[in-house]
């Protein structure tokens, strides 16, 4: 039975899931959900997430939520297929992976996601980007970039030479951050630069971003 994820191909949580699907090249079905209609809100949506945020997955009788919960457990679950994203026969090298996918999600995301809420999301709503909010989390995204370019002078991806978890949970932030005036954070640092072409290059991220039109961009 095919993995079955609600979510909007746009969303970044929706997308770091299927960029995982992809790597791992399990067979799965995305069931749209409808965020301009509310359709997350509502209770058949709810019964999956009752925090009504996407995505949700079901996998026979177990239903997940929270993004990087879901690519662990697929990543885990289907460990002997496609790439091995979370180093399972390594342990060294997997609690490595651990490590940086809690600096994304602590460090990085919080820093980046108000920068592209406020330049892509906020005009979609009708609302006017508010620079003083942008202008803090440009800095603070860039503090976190020095050690992200630091860390990268000496490998090649976050966890080691090897690609992981830790690297395919900052794509869609990323993928939309590279779209705006605000990627010269990413760009003035050579190494994070290098890294990001690098990851962003992969065959099954390239699928998902086909998706990832927010706002026609």
């Amino acid at each position: 039975m095919a993995l079955k994820l609600y979510g909007s191909a746009m969303s970044t949580c929706t997308s770091r899931v299927l960029t995982c699907f992809h790597e791992k090249s399990v067979d799965f079905e995305l069931v749209p959900v409808d965020l301009f209609a509310g359709e997350h809100k509502q209770p058949p949506f709810l019964a999956r997430n009752p925090f009504g945020q996407i995505p949700a997955l079901e996998d026979g009788d177990l239903t997940l939520f929270e993004s990087r919960a879901i690519t662990s457990y697929v990543a885990e679950k289907f460990k002997g297929t496609g790439y091995d994203l979370i180093r399972h026969e390594n342990l060294k090298e997997a609690a490595l992976v651990k490590v940086w996918m809690e600096v994304e999600s602590h460090q990085y995301n919080p820093a980046i996601a108000p920068i592209v809420y406020q330049l892509l999301v906020a005009p979609l709503q009708g609302k006017s980007p508010d620079q003083s909010i942008i202008d803090a989390s440009v800095e603070k995204l860039g503090k976190v970039l020095d050690i992200y370019e630091a860390r990268l002078t000496g490998t090649r991806y976050l966890a080691g030479d090897f690609y992981s978890l830790a690297d395919l949970h900052h794509l869609p932030y990323t993928y939309y951050l590279m779209k705006t005036p605000a990627a010269s954070v990413v760009d003035e640092r050579p190494h994070v630069k290098a890294w990001w072409e690098d990851i962003s290059s992969r065959p099954a991220f390239k699928k998902v971003a086909e998706g990832m039109k927010f706002g026609g961009k």
